[in-house]
């Protein structure tokens, strides 16, 4: 993972409130997939575990940056279960997402729930792998 101040000085022109947004949500990657890889691309960061894959079979999510909010976006967030109905993109395939205006807003429980389930979902058979044991269950 990149450091506080690597990623700091990568989005210098970022406000800080939308700043402290991806700090808090890379924190929540982190507690969810300690062995995620993390890539600094030009829009935003990517998580995903590299023993399983890229960025699209194997991602867990991708925090993206816009002008006036923080994107938190699940390539195959359309199998993701959604309770509050917090995701959007319905006009896409399967990449879902969610807006972030600002920190105190944010429903962050909810959000590391959905990092933690994208993080087990095998897009190959369509299940989520279950952290404990390794065995899947079907959607």
């Amino acid at each position: 993972m990149l450091t506080i101040r690597q990623l700091e000085e990568h989005f210098h022109n970022l406000p800080a409130p939308l700043l402290e947004i991806v700090v808090e949500l890379r924190n929540l990657v982190q507690q969810v997939a300690p062995d995620a890889a993390e890539d600094l691309r030009r829009q935003g960061l990517v998580y995903y575990y590299p023993q399983r894959g890229g960025p699209v079979s194997a991602g867990i999510c991708q925090i993206l940056i816009q002008p006036d909010h923080i994107r938190l976006a699940f390539i195959h967030g359309a199998f993701l279960p959604d309770p509050t109905g917090l995701l959007t993109g319905k006009d896409r395939l399967a990449k879902r997402y969610t807006c972030i205006k600002d920190f105190e807003s944010a429903p962050w429980e909810e959000l590391r729930s959905m990092i933690e389930a994208h993080s087990r979902f095998d897009p190959y058979t369509q299940t989520f792998i279950e952290p404990a044991a390794g065995s899947r269950r079907k959607l």
